[in-house]
């Protein structure tokens, strides 16, 4: 399956349907009044958050989404049947933005969450609702009114609790594979992964975490160079950063601090606040070291990082392809994430605000 984490779409709400002007006219009642009924209101167009879904593949191609039309009304008090409503089920994750006003209309956080993205056309008023005492014949109606019509972006965000960021070929896969039941792929070239893979961590009496693994990051992303910054947005949900630093690189001249750095400024040039983001370094592959320069390297390597970025962030080594460390590094994190609850995220209010207006629309 074809991972795909951004989409452009239109979606339209249905037409009203027009009010009738009709008369009642019956054998020996010469004066039956006026009878003609409301149109139906136009169908409404729904974003749902499905848990089952990992992808917005589906809005690729189809790119326009239109409710049904309202039925118009007819004579003998018919009124018109409303139009059909249809539902567009996205990834729990996905951010719903307006492309004419890049407003967040939605962030579909919460499973079975529920939000109007195009609300329907008002039905029109039969020439019923225009009698009066004074006016016993009126001939007047209302036509049906449009349905409201949007230009959206889906941008799909992944649920994690920490995420994995490093240059290519450092590790990342493999450490997922290490630690979760997640089956990335795994080689021995650089950008092996080309979309998020996440895992499930489960630790013995612990509830566990989501560990996200993403695309290796180099000097330049910002201009495009790899892969870009294109999936850096799924780091915007995490709680921790696990910086993954290959302490054995396949070439002599790679400095890795010299690369972490440059991957910690690429970091505020997408968003400031991910480089402000909580950051642990694991130096990975210290299986690749010879055991007697291995504690040596580390400490070396810690404090050059800690030095030349300016930072007291823990540091961790480990070997992801033997498992060394591993264990004690998830424990620290689920440590860490104990003490830093989930806040509870709520719906933004213009959504809320247009779900009520649908509501009472549809109850009118």
């Amino acid at each position: 399956m074809r991972f795909v984490d951004e989409a452009r779409i239109e979606v339209i709400g249905g037409r009203g349907g027009d009010g009738c002007a009709s008369f009642r006219r019956e054998k020996f009642i010469p004066k039956g009044g006026p009878d003609g009924g409301d149109g139906g209101r136009g169908g409404t167009v729904w974003a749902l958050a499905d848990r089952n879904l990992a992808t917005l593949l589906d809005y690729r191609y189809a790119r326009r989404h239109q409710a049904g039309n309202g039925e118009h009304g007819r004579g003998s008090d018919c009124f018109g049947r409303g139009g059909r409503d249809i539902e567009l089920r996205v990834p729990v994750g996905t951010v719903i933005i307006d492309e004419s006003t890049g407003a967040v209309l939605a962030d579909m956080v919460a499973d079975g969450q529920r939000i109007v993205l195009a609300a329907g056309g008002r039905g029109g008023l039969g020439n019923l609702h225009f009698k009066s005492s004074t006016n016993r014949a009126p001939r007047k109606r209302t036509l049906g009114g449009p349905g409201e019509s949007r230009s959206l972006r889906f941008e799909l965000k992944v649920l994690a609790d920490v995420g994995l960021l490093g240059a290519p070929n450092a590790g990342k896969s493999t450490l997922l594979a290490a630690v979760s039941n997640a089956r990335p792929k795994i080689a021995d070239y650089p950008f092996t992964t080309l979309h998020p893979h996440l895992g499930m961590v489960q630790l013995e009496h612990s509830k566990g975490f989501v560990l996200a693994d993403l695309p290796g990051l180099i000097e330049g992303a910002a201009e495009g160079a790899g892969l870009g910054h294109r999936f850096l947005r799924h780091l915007s949900r995490t709680r921790l950063l696990l910086h993954v630093i290959d302490v054995a690189p396949y070439e002599d001249e790679i400095d890795p601090v010299e690369q972490a750095r440059a991957i910690a400024a690429e970091l505020g040039r997408f968003d400031s606040r991910l480089r402000r983001r909580p950051r642990w370094f694991v130096l990975n592959k210290i299986d690749a070291l010879p055991p007697s320069q291995r504690e040596r390297r580390v400490a070396q390597l810690g404090r050059e990082l800690r030095r030349r970025l300016r930072t007291e962030a823990p540091v961790f080594a480990i070997s992801a392809a033997t498992g060394e460390g591993c264990r004690n590094l998830m424990w620290a994190v689920q440590e860490f994430l104990a003490k830093r609850p989930v806040r509870a995220s709520k719906a933004t209010q213009p959504a809320d605000v247009r779900f009520e207006r649908a509501a009472a629309s549809s109850a009118r």
